[in-house]
């Protein structure tokens, strides 16, 4: 856009050159200048070119980067492992802007929004995170993927723009140092490890095999996991950790049946499907021991994925999951715009937005470097508001407020300066004999 403005300019000035030489060229007579109407037109050449000069610099800053104006990007996955995740988190960005744009936007200005893919990839990723800051945005929501975000965190927060997470849940981003410019409002997997630790237990099972991703979310939730399933006396029949690009999970599937389990926790993607059916084929299924998974697993479509001929096939399945006790108006709100019944991750990416927005209401800056001390204290110790027109009444009436979040959580700061919730709520989910996702139960952990 800044370059075709400048072109279009320069072809303009050429144009007129040839045009005034060729006039030049097709005259005999050559009449004498005039010595005042020389220096005037001089002095308004020199005028127009400074004018060209300051439109040129206002074009290459671009509108993207206009000071006042709040601009947003985010990395979500609308394809890849994860792609199930897009509608609603993507569903959640727009809804956010709606309510914020409809309530007089940020410092008076509609925030703005660019979008990009992290596609389960983490070339990708960061390819999209860099385009983002080389456009100018001043914060990133994103990504859904604790590896995908891992992938350029550090290079988005060392170039002085804000990254907020809704679904990063890998304990490794508590103790980072990221210049104070990294957010999440989805609970560390520190929380998450015990909830899932409770409900096996509770089923009578003792000896659990605990089969995951080898990334920072698998070995994050399998620590928490396990530590926690020990702490209540467990012993752990197996402790895998597999490559989820791997042609076949076969090798795997036959340790946690050898492994004399009597049940089995698995932390993976869709690639679970795939292990989901290796382990029921072993007769090692929902049928015969306890099976259980996470948030990656937490889709309707799996059952589909496992075996699309029988929506039973993991019927009596159970796990846990980030849930947090989102308004039904809320979310048939977001169901209507996605088209989509997934709800997952939705209110903690809706609460990442309107954080960031009431931070720079507060700052009345659009700099990173300004709101991002702000974001914390949006979430606590004020007036109690609910949404980003009645938190920014107060805001305009110079009371501090105490955001009260869609997914419940407030926010604290870690020792490294970055921003998470202290505590979570988590849903307890079930398939049931007709394929259903149900939830069935949410508690709450904490630190």
């Amino acid at each position: 856009m800044k370059r075709s403005l400048w072109v279009r300019r320069m072809a303009a000035v050429t144009a007129l050159a040839l045009a005034a030489a060729a006039c030049g060229n097709g005259e005999d007579v050559v009449d004498e200048p005039d010595d005042d109407a020389t220096e005037e037109a001089t002095d308004d050449t020199d005028d127009a070119a400074a004018a060209d000069d300051a439109e040129v610099d206002d074009a290459e800053e671009g509108p993207e980067t206009a000071e006042g104006v709040l601009n947003l990007g985010y990395v979500l996955p609308q394809s890849g492992q994860l792609a199930f995740l897009g509608p609603p988190q993507i569903g959640a960005v727009e809804l956010a802007l709606e309510d914020i744009n409809g309530a007089g936007g940020v410092l008076g200005n509609d925030v703005t929004i660019s979008g990009a893919d992290e596609a389960g990839d983490t070339t990708v990723a960061a390819e999209s995170a860099e385009r983002l800051v080389g456009e100018g945005v001043n914060a990133i929501i994103g990504a859904a993927s604790s590896d995908m975000s891992r992938a350029f965190v550090d290079s988005v927060t060392s170039a002085g723009v804000l990254q907020c997470s809704g679904s990063n849940t890998a304990p490794v981003f508590s103790d980072n140092d990221y210049n104070g410019l990294y957010f999440r409002t989805a609970p560390t997997d520190a929380l998450q490890g015990p909830v899932l630790a409770d409900i096996v237990i509770e089923d009578g099972n003792s000896n659990p095999a605990v089969l995951a991703r080898a990334d920072d979310y698998g070995q994050g939730l399998l620590d928490a996991t396990v530590g926690a399933l020990e702490d209540q006396g467990a012993s752990i029949a197996a402790e895998i950790v597999y490559d989820p690009e791997a042609a076949n999970f076969d090798a795997e599937v036959n340790e946690v049946v050898g492994s004399g389990a009597d049940s089995v926790i698995l932390i993976s993607f869709d690639e679970g499907a795939q292990i989901l059916a290796g382990l029921i084929e072993e007769g090692f299924g929902p049928g015969s021991v306890g099976v259980y998974g996470a948030d990656g697993l937490s889709s309707g479509d799996l059952p589909e994925l496992v075996d699309p001929d029988d929506p039973g096939v993991l019927d009596g399945m159970r796990g846990t999951a980030p849930g947090p006790d989102a308004p039904e108006e809320w979310l048939d709100r977001l169901r209507e715009a996605t088209g989509s019944d997934d709800t997952i991750y939705a209110a903690e990416v809706y609460d990442c937005v309107t954080i960031i927005a009431l931070a720079a209401e507060i700052a009345g800056s659009d700099d990173a470097a300004d709101f991002a001390p702000e974001m914390v204290g949006v979430t606590s110790d004020g007036e109690e508001c609910d949404s980003y027109a009645t938190c920014k009444e107060l805001i305009d009436d110079g009371q501090d407020i105490a955001y009260q979040t869609l997914s419940g959580v407030s926010l604290i700061e870690t020792e490294t300066g970055n921003g998470e919730p202290s505590s979570g709520l988590y849903q307890i989910w079930e398939f049931d004999a007709e394929g259903n996702f149900d939830v069935t139960d949410r508690v709450e952990s904490s630190f």
